[in-house]
Order: C-alpha cells, then structure tokens, then sequence
C-alpha cells in the first residue's frame, strides 16, 4: 500500500497549510509582537490595509457579467442562503446570549456574533459546491454577492451591540470606509474584466497566495496588539475549547436547518448543495478587514479568534461533507437525441 504524505492526510480532512500557518502567526505575535503594533506609512498594518484593497480588486478581476447573470434567475434558493447568512446566524447566536455570556467572557461572545453577522465566504464555498456537484453559477452568484451585502448588513448588526456599549459606533462612517475598501476596488476589477480578467485567471494560484499572506499579515498584527495588552490573560483553556463547542453546535445546527428547508421547499439535489455550502459558511478575509474597522485595535485579536476558529472548523467539516456527497453523487442521464 502506497504511504501517504502528512501534507495530503491534512488536505484530506480539510487542515491545509494556511490553517496551521494561521496558529503560526498567534504563536508568532505571542513571541515577537513589536513588530506587529510600530505605526507609520510602511508598517505591516499599512502593508495588509493596501493588500485588502487588492485582494478585492483582483476578486472583481476575476467576476464577469455572465458568471452574476448565470445565477441570477433562481430567486428562492438566494432568498434562502442570504436570509440564513445574515439573519438566521446572527438571531440564533443573539438568542443564545444569556445562556454563554458571562462578563468574563463578554469579549469573545463578542466575537461570536460576529462570526454569526459576517457574509459567506467566496472561494471556498465555490470549490465544495463544485466537489459535491451542486449548482455552480448559483454558487458563485450568492458567494459574491453575499460579500457586497456584508458591507452594509454586519455593520449594521454590529451596531445593535457596540452602540450600546458606549453609544460611539458610527455607522455610517463605518460602511463608507468599508465600501471604500471593498466595494470599490470589486466595481473597478469588475469592469476591467474583459480587459485584465485574462491576468487574474492565469495567475490565480499565486493570487490566491497573496490573499492568504494578507490574511496572514492582519492575524499577526491584530493578536500583537491583544498580546501587548495582554487581554487574552483571563481565558482559560477550557473557555477556548467551550467556544469551539458552541461554534461547532452552530456549524452543524445551521447546517441542519438548510437542508431541511431545503427540502421543504422543493430544491433540487444541486441546490440543495449550493444553499448548504453558501449558507453555512463564514469568510474569514471579510472578517479580518472588517474588525479592523469595527473594533478598535486593543481588542481586534479576541474579535478575530472566533472566525479564525470557525474557519477551520468549517473548512475541515465541509471538507468531508463534501466528498461524501461527491461519492453519493447519482451519474448522469443519458440524454436522448431529438
């Protein structure tokens, strides 16, 4: 029997690099956080701000009109997805919150909601569906638009919490700066699609490395901060492993919800698919640009502890669901001729 490497044993269960080099970057700023909190116009801070910008502007590089009008028609199954992303997540874990909140942990039920008001995510929830074989185009429709909408809708549930703290949350400056951030740079690789879009599809690997770098390089300097501050001195580990419980309990608990309304609602096994992966999935890049806007710098390492635990819960698991479903998948019909 042929050995099997450790690197494709941990892609096989959805534990890839980026996730162990994410648990590299918190030990890293634990160690060495100067670094991470010098301030000015080449800072890694500044650097990981203009590499948001262009993460956005080469995923809008990447959409095409065709892709957007592809997915367009089927209205129920976007109902579904981006009513369970942006208010069955966020109503379930509010309607938790006198059960797991105590003041001690106050700041990491915090990053809770947020992880419960943040957008799907849109590369990953692209490639399950397309592993499992759902609908694809509707994949990338609901995927990208659900991060458009992300730029207004988790500000706005956000503000339901930190208005009430000090009463300073300043909506509306937050989505503008966001739509700055994010909208912007989209709108423009999107229309120089037919132009550059050639560029983003050849050069999509190392694009999708210098998304990941940049990712890497707001964990670092966001858990430098919260280390300086030494705010993570009063959770203990098994605060740590209950948050990962409850964000697991809700993985699945969603997960579970969609397929049922999906069924009762009449979906096809292709659809089915495509709202189980969208709805269920939270994007860490949205969220690690968002709580540098959201959340001031002393607590942005506790906001983004949970989605970074989510993330890799929900890579890992979708992962296996995913191939399941790919070996359940029925063969196509033949197709008689006309």
């Amino acid at each position: 029997m042929a050995k099997t490497s450790l690197p494709a044993l941990l892609a096989r269960v959805g534990l890839d690099w980026f996730i162990l080099a994410l648990l590299a970057m918190i030990g890293l700023a634990k160690l060495w956080p100067e670094p991470g909190i010098q301030e000015g116009f080449f800072s890694l801070s500044t650097l990981a701000t203009y590499g948001v910008s262009l993460i956005f502007f080469f995923y809008g590089l990447r959409l095409n009109f065709d892709q957007l009008r592809a997915g367009l028609l089927n209205h129920r199954l976007h109902l579904l997805i981006h009513l369970t992303t942006f208010v069955l997540f966020p109503a379930i874990v509010l309607g938790a919150r006198s059960l797991f909140m105590t003041p001690d942990t106050e700041l990491l039920w915090l990053g809770l909601f947020y992880v419960a008001a943040l957008p799907s995510t849109v590369s990953s929830s692209v490639v399950m569906v397309s592993i499992a074989g759902g609908n694809i185009p509707a994949a990338i429709f609901n995927a990208s638009i659900s991060s458009l909408i992300g730029v207004f809708v988790t500000p706005l549930w956000m503000s339901v919490l930190l208005t009430g703290n000090d009463g300073q949350y300043d909506l509306a400056g937050v989505i503008v700066k966001l739509s700055i951030q994010v909208i912007v740079p989209v709108v423009l690789g999107l229309l120089l699609n037919r132009k550059l879009g050639w560029f983003a599809e050849r050069h999509k690997t190392a694009l999708r490395y210098f998304d990941q770098f940049t990712i890497l390089l707001i964990v670092y300097t966001a858990f430098c901060e919260s280390f300086t501050r030494n705010l993570f001195a009063g959770y203990s580990a098994a605060d740590l492993l209950g948050l990962a419980a409850i964000l697991l309990a809700l993985f699945f608990l969603v997960m579970g919800l969609i397929m049922g309304l999906s069924r009762s609602l009449g979906f096809s096994r292709e659809d089915r698919i495509t709202a189980l992966f969208c709805g269920s999935k939270k994007s860490l890049v949205q969220g690690s640009v968002m709580a540098n806007v959201l959340f001031p710098s002393t607590v942005a390492g506790v906001a983004l502890l949970p989605i970074m635990m989510y993330h890799a819960l929900q890579l890992i698991i979708a992962s296996i669901i995913a191939q399941a479903m790919a070996r359940r998948q029925p063969k196509a019909p033949t197709i008689a001729r006309a």
